[in-house]
């Protein structure tokens, strides 16, 4: 029961998102083609086939050029060409929009199982059953007899066979493997300028079947007959890791764009992912009817195509296989991410700036121009005039009780004006009146613009003082002037005139007063008295 169990998981519930059918012998390579809509495939049966990828139908007709077999294709960097490798030993160039063979190299004395192009799309390099691995120099289409930029054509590598061969990410070295007679396997690092041998890999026990370089060159894969895939250390030169999860021939291997993902095909009829971060398998095997002998990503790294001995290529969809593992993020760049981490921490930190009050547009319009310099002067002893203004519009401190931002500014400066201006002593428990000039039947009003102290009814006046005395009237605790032409209004229609302080028991006693009028009131003045009128000291309903 427990082996049935562990029998089911093995088995992947992700199906194929496409298979096309065609070709009549075993597919040996499938690539796709830029923009994702369309595959092309290679066989034994001696041609090229262009697929699209959503209806599964082929475009076109067969690419053709002769009858031999057709082992191994590569797509160039700038995915305008596809370079392939046949059984009769030559090397194809081919052009995608014709569908049409360039160049044809030949030289090889036996077939060719593997091809790869150069970073830079100028070179073409093979290995043939011959033993050797050459490079082609693309632009010309000719076999570099003569060193081209001091890199040799041909490299005699000592092998029986070669099957796989690679350039390292910067082209200044070669990766050869494949059967070396007598049981010997390895895999041979060479020098692309010299020819020389770097270094000599050993660890599989069988036929070397194919190679894979990582894009930044730290890392060369390898996979074999003997069933393993092997990682190595391209410093040290020294095996890293064994991946032995197939368990007959691994045919092929392909490494995602983002290096994260290796993907490898077996004639254990499975097709898998594996995790290079931690070389653990991803998921379930990739089942199929028959062995897997090709696999390669497309440029985004989220389809995966293959194709099988049973003649047919399918496309797998490699980003649900991620997420039934719950491996969603290696699709991500791990360089991209780290550059965004790199941009946020040399990011200078965002400032956040308190609001600031600003006056209204218009506040000030239409006041006079002897209140506008009144408002310069009074300015000038702060060390600007935006000094007072800031000290006008902000919210004291000391405020804790919840009101009107407008009135609590207005009452602190009403505050400060008394305190630095009117600086009335009280006396003998008696609260203070200030005088206010009374005229009859006008409207009330005072003058911001008159300043000069006023003598209390206790004090005497200066002696210097050329201006007569006022006649005052004591009633109370209240004291009024009133100008000897006006006759006294009644009492009934007065009210009491502003109280210096906060003592209403002494307000109180005070009797009514007829209404009090102030004189040449200017717009400035009007505004600090209604300003006044509105703070809770003076909301007692009668102003």
């Amino acid at each position: 029961m427990a082996s049935s169990i562990s029998k089911m998981k093995e088995t992947s519930a992700i199906t194929h998102r496409q298979k096309f059918e065609g070709h009549t012998r075993r597919v040996w390579g499938a690539i796709h083609l830029p923009g994702g809509q369309r595959i092309i495939t290679c066989s034994w049966d001696g041609s090229l086939r262009v697929w699209n990828s959503k209806t599964g139908k082929q475009i076109g007709e067969d690419w053709r050029d002769g009858d031999s077999e057709v082992w191994s294709i590569a797509l160039s960097p700038d995915g305008k060409k596809v370079v392939s490798g046949s059984y009769d030993g030559a090397v194809r160039l081919w052009d995608i929009d014709t569908c049409k063979v360039i160049t044809k190299w030949t030289g090889h004395t036996d077939g060719v199982g593997s091809v790869c192009w150069s970073r830079d799309g100028r070179r073409v390099l093979s290995g043939s059953f011959d033993g050797t691995a050459r490079q082609w120099e693309v632009e010309s289409g000719e076999t570099m007899t003569e060193p081209i930029e001091n890199i040799l054509a041909s490299i005699e590598t000592g092998h029986e066979q070669v099957w796989a061969v690679v350039y390292s990410p910067d082209m200044t070295l070669i990766a050869t493997g494949g059967w070396d007679g007598r049981n010997a396997c390895s895999i041979k690092i060479w020098d692309a300028k010299t020819g020389k041998l770097v270094a000599t890999l050993e660890g599989h026990t069988d036929l070397v079947r194919c190679l894979a370089w990582t894009k930044d060159g730290k890392t060369l894969i390898s996979a074999s007959v003997d069933s393993s895939i092997r990682t190595w250390n391209t410093t040290k030169w020294k095996q890293t890791a064994v991946l032995d999860e197939h368990t007959d021939v691994v045919r092929a291997i392909a490494i995602s764009p983002n290096d994260r993902i290796l993907a490898s095909a077996s004639d254990d009829k499975t097709a898998r992912l594996w995790n290079l971060d931690n070389g653990q398998p991803i998921g379930s095997p990739i089942q199929h009817a028959d062995d897997v002998l090709c696999v390669s990503f497309s440029a985004g790294g989220k389809r995966l195509a293959n194709g099988c001995r049973d003649t047919n290529s399918y496309v797998w969809d490699v980003a649900a296989i991620l997420r039934e593992a719950g491996l969603e993020d290696l699709l991500l760049d791990p360089k991209a991410k780290k550059s965004a981490l790199q941009v946020n921490v040399t990011r200078p930190p965002i400032q956040v700036h308190p609001p600031v009050n600003r006056v209204p547009q218009g506040f000030f319009d239409g006041v006079p121009p002897s209140h506008s310099s009144a408002r310069h002067r009074s300015g000038s002893s702060a060390q600007s005039g935006s000094t007072f203004l800031g000290r006008l519009f902000a919210r004291s401190p000391s405020d804790t009780h919840e009101t009107s931002p407008s009135l609590d500014w207005g009452r602190n400066i009403l505050k400060r004006h008394r305190q630095n201006r009117e600086e009335i002593e009280l006396q003998g428990g008696s609260p203070a009146v200030v005088e206010v000039p009374y005229a009859k039947g006008k409207r009330r009003n005072a003058s911001a613009g008159e300043n000069r102290k006023k003598p209390l009814p206790w004090q005497k006046p200066a002696a210097s003082s050329s201006r007569p005395p006022k006649p005052t009237q004591q009633s109370g605790t209240a004291t009024q002037t009133q100008p000897p032409s006006q006759p006294q209004p009644a009492a009934s229609n007065s009210f009491p005139p502003p109280v210096v302080g906060d003592n209403a028991a002494a307000t109180s006693s005070t009797p009514s007063r007829p209404d009090v009028v102030l004189r040449q009131a200017g717009l400035w003045t009007r505004f600090w008295l209604f300003i006044g009128c509105l703070s809770p000291e003076y909301q007692d309903g009668r102003h």
